[in-house]
């Protein structure tokens, strides 16, 4: 990895503001900074990954990338992002609260062993919201939920990750001269590595509960739960079996399914970001799955993505689709190059990315839907009289032949092709005679 020579990755004009006077969490963040200082990694080599309570803030206070998502799934996120980059170092940071809530996918990394940095914040109560009980809670303790005293027998996070087969587990607490050299081993061990920090909560649990450091140090030693490193393992990573496995496959005959082939070419020489926004029943993302067929039949590189909201057949459809000479490597679209209009719901959904367009943009739009708010140039989908008929059916397919002739993608009957091999025969030949009308 590349070295870096920062002197802090905190980003400075973001600090922890809202930390309540003498909160661990400061403590604990600058250790991860110092940690990340000692590493010499540079910022785009590292995922801070959070979720939701106090430390979820903590994302925007780092230089690096960061993924916020929601309470308790933040080691699924962190997980899924170590798959598709084994080279990021990832580190989530989540409170006792997260890790009550997903508990699950806590035991399940560990055992799968999935080569992510899990740094728990446990100061034994939801912070955030008031200092409920959380599954970390001390029996007897006194808050909003156990006014009386807590019955729950508190949930031991590392020791769940070790009896899981967590490949790095470790005990520390928020004011550990030491704790950065233990991220620090964390972060370089291959596989689930996790420490259960512990720390002070002065707003809420330390107020009614007369805990400072002194009284958590003693809490530790009454219930048996030593702090330093508890285990460590020589078992290979999720990620170094999952190589492993791969290699092993690719060595077998292939699986049988679908294969598209290049068999025409295309003069693209730039990426080209498509955006198709039409309503639901205009199968719109088919046609989204046309183009990039087409696309990849004509060896060109491709992504699509699709949107539409939870009750599928109503409301708007939006297909966004990238067709590059090069990999694609990001296949979100901030700024179309190219946006299709054909229903009132889709423009109304995609606002904001006609607004991003600039002059060099294209926007075409069905009869009735011009004259939206973009720089972009706007166009009529001028479709022949012959076609008419079939307008009000079958216009996502109809657009689709007309983006790939007025655009010069690929040849059209690389299109047709895309028909012929994706959709089923019946749909194939009602699309077939469509496209033959553009």
């Amino acid at each position: 990895m590349a070295e870096s020579e920062l002197e802090t990755y905190i980003a400075e004009e973001n600090l922890p503001y809202e930390f309540c006077p003498g909160c661990s969490h400061g403590k604990v963040l600058s250790a991860v900074s110092d940690s990340l200082k000692q590493q010499k990694l540079n910022p785009t080599e590292v995922v801070i990954v959070t979720d939701i309570g106090c430390v979820g803030l903590s994302d925007k206070y780092f230089v690096t990338h960061a993924f916020h998502g929601l309470h308790g799934r933040a080691i699924t996120y962190a997980s899924g992002i170590k798959m598709g980059n084994p080279d990021l170092k990832v580190v989530v940071l989540m409170g006792d609260g997260g890790c009550g809530i997903g508990g699950h996918h806590l035991l399940n990394a560990a055992r799968s062993n999935t080569d992510v940095t899990v740094l728990v914040f446990n100061n034994f109560n939801f912070g955030m919201t008031g200092g409920q009980h959380s599954a970390t809670t001390p029996l007897d303790s006194i808050t909003p939920t156990t006014s009386f005293g807590s019955t729950d027998a508190p949930m031991d996070i590392a020791g769940t990750a070790k009896v899981n087969g967590g490949g790095f587990v470790a005990r520390a607490t928020a004011f550990d001269e030491d704790l950065p050299e233990m991220i620090s081993k964390a972060m370089n061990h291959d596989g689930f590595s996790l420490i259960d920090i512990w720390e002070l909560c002065t707003a809420y649990y330390v107020v009614r509960n007369d805990f400072g450091r002194k009284e958590m140090m003693n809490y530790m030693d009454s219930i048996n739960m030593e702090s330093g490193l508890l285990q460590k393992t020589d078992r290979s990573s999720f990620q170094t079996n999952y190589k492993n496995i791969q290699e092993q496959a690719s060595k077998q005959k292939p699986m049988g399914g679908l294969v598209l082939e290049t068999k025409f070419s295309s003069d693209l020489d730039k990426p080209i970001r498509i955006v198709l926004a039409g309503a639901a029943g205009q199968k719109v993302v088919s046609a989204g799955n046309l183009l990039a067929a087409a696309a990849t039949l004509s060896g060109l590189w491709t992504s699509r993505r699709a949107d539409f909201p939870i009750t599928i057949q109503t409301g708007f459809s939006v297909a966004e689709v990238v067709i590059s000479p090069e990999p694609v490597l990001y296949s979100g679209i901030m700024k179309p190059d190219v946006a299709a209009l054909i229903a009132p719901e889709g423009r109304d959904k995609i606002t904001r990315l006609t607004r991003a367009m600039d002059k060099t943009g294209l926007i075409y739009f069905a009869e009735g839907l011009g004259n939206v708010d973009s720089k972009a140039k706007q166009l009529p989908l001028l479709f022949p009289k012959s076609a008419q008929k079939e307008i009000r059916k079958n216009i996502s397919a109809l657009t689709a032949g007309y983006l790939t002739q007025e655009l010069g993608l690929f040849p059209f009957e690389a299109l047709q092709e895309a028909v012929r091999l994706i959709q089923k025969p019946k749909i194939a030949e009602i699309n077939l005679g469509v496209l033959a009308l553009t």
